[in-house]
């Protein structure tokens, strides 16, 4: 009786065993082939990148932007879904300028006062939040060389508007005052004289926002070394529309719709 008991314990242990052995060998033969597929696809980017090739899985840019009524900086995230295509989401923040404006030094002439801008009513800033995508029109072709990409995207855009405010002194004596119906005569120097502006301290806690909508249109030219790296400038045109036409100087034209240039350095990251 007692045999064959240790005969069946001795073929369960010697199948236990056999079947360990051969899950052990699965999973190196599984890591092992894995590796090796890492490893491939290592030396495949290592080529391509050689080839002048764009290769990443995701990316991050920061622009300084001069526009043709302002200026601005923005921050894009963007996730390669082809290898001509990448999906992006974008932040930037905007300054729009009205074509009349002009600086003047207080009376014309040198002073310790801060300029300021005639019949300037309030600052026009511009928050955006939007997506699009990125296609790829032409690689490198060597790490030397220039990558062309086109970018478009879009979404919202609020318009902030902060007053602007002035240092005048008229017959009440020296005060700070914005631009009011009661106070337009001396905003526009009619009585009174105008000191110079207050600075950039003020108005913040006053702003009123302009909801709106905007479209934007840029070629890239990436020039960067290495592509861990994005070192490139962007050339396009974007449009923004707002729900009510936004006073920015008094005596020029209010608009509603801004249309503009822009020209931007950027800078990033891949991985």
């Amino acid at each position: 009786m007692k045999r064959p008991i240790l005969v069946s314990l001795l073929i369960i242990t010697t199948f236990s065993l056999f079947a360990q052995d051969s899950t052990r060998s699965s999973r190196r033969t599984s890591k092992e082939e894995k590796k090796e597929a890492h490893r491939q696809r290592i030396n495949a980017m290592i080529k391509q990148e050689e080839e002048g090739a764009l290769i990443y899985s995701k990316q991050s840019i920061f622009g300084i932007q001069l526009r043709t009524n302002g200026y601005g900086i923005f921050y894009e995230i963007g996730k390669l879904k082809t290898r001509r295509k990448t999906t992006v989401y974008a932040a930037e923040l905007t300054e729009i300028k009205d074509a009349k404006e002009e600086k003047n030094p207080p009376n014309g002439f040198f002073s310790f006062n801060n300029p300021y801008v005639f019949g300037k009513i309030n600052n026009f800033y511009q928050l955006k939040l939007g997506f699009g995508q990125q296609y790829l029109i032409g690689q490198k072709g060597n790490k030397n060389g220039v990558a062309v990409t086109a970018v478009y995207h879009g979404g919202l855009s609020l318009g902030l508007l902060r007053p602007y405010y002035l240092d005048v002194e008229d017959t009440i004596g020296n005060r700070t005052i914005k631009f009011s119906p009661e106070d337009s005569s001396l905003f526009l120097g009619g009585r009174g004289r105008i000191l110079g502006s207050a600075g950039i301290g003020k108005g913040w806690g006053e702003m009123k926002v302009r909801p709106g909508a905007y479209a934007k249109g840029a070629i890239r030219f990436d020039y960067g070394r290495y592509n861990e790296l994005v070192s490139g400038i962007e050339i396009g045109i974007s449009i923004d529309v707002y729900s009510e036409k936004i006073p920015i100087l008094l005596l020029a034209k209010q608009r509603q719709i801004f249309f503009q240039g822009h020209i931007a350095f950027l800078f990033g990251k891949r991985k």
